[in-house]
């Protein structure tokens, strides 16, 4: 079972719909007993980090995250919910992440003349092929709604990049954590065999 992990955040339909569509039991909830028994783990949403950082916290979702973490549960990002895994995020000044990776959430840049917030498709190169793009070739195209972007302390960690006026950190792995700024389940058959490849490690 893949437990969502529901905070009021947006999106959050459309992954358990995708989950489901390839096979598997979604749950959304917000109950630390079924998240922490779950296979595998998901925090999607759109919206403000600085609101969604006080929904789970409201919720008392940060030590539940914390400790999926600790016990190696797969633990996948999408989107705001890859930016809520780093550190700070210039969108909320003053407000603290969950810190689980290392790493800021900046603006995309304004002078660039392109269109904020980047909304559409980009094509992804991998610095480091990840397993969540087993059997999926560069330069695929995936979708993107967002005006923040992920710079990640350790390159190392980064697995796909795409550009937008910036160098964009699109998609992370380290240990049993996984993040992505777009969003797979919008993502025709590409994005699904990223979801598939994720479903694969809680087995």
């Amino acid at each position: 079972m893949i437990a969502i992990i529901d905070y009021d955040a947006g999106n959050i339909k459309s992954v358990e719909k995708a989950v489901q569509y390839l096979g598997e039991e979604a749950k959304v909830t917000r109950d630390p007993e079924e998240i922490l028994s779950a296979d595998g783990v998901i925090l999607p949403g759109v919206g403000a980090f600085g609101d969604a950082m006080g929904k789970l916290r409201d919720y008392g979702l940060i030590d539940v995250i914390h400790e999926c973490v600790r016990r190696e549960i797969p633990f996948l990002g999408i989107c705001l919910g890859l930016q809520l895994m780093f550190e700070r995020s210039e969108e909320s000044p003053g407000v603290e992440g969950l810190g689980v990776l290392e790493g800021e959430i900046v603006r995309l840049p304004a002078e660039s003349g392109l269109k904020i917030p980047h909304i559409g498709w980009n094509n992804l190169s991998f610095p480091r092929r990840g397993r969540l793009f087993e059997g999926v070739p560069e330069d695929s195209y995936v979708y993107f709604v967002h005006s923040y972007y992920l710079k990640a302390k350790d390159p190392a960690i980064v697995t796909a990049t795409t550009e937008y006026g910036a160098v964009v950190h699109a998609s992370v792995e380290k240990g049993n954590v996984f993040a992505c700024q777009y969003h797979p389940e919008k993502s025709s058959g590409v994005g699904l065999k990223m979801l598939e490849n994720f479903i694969k490690l809680t087995k």
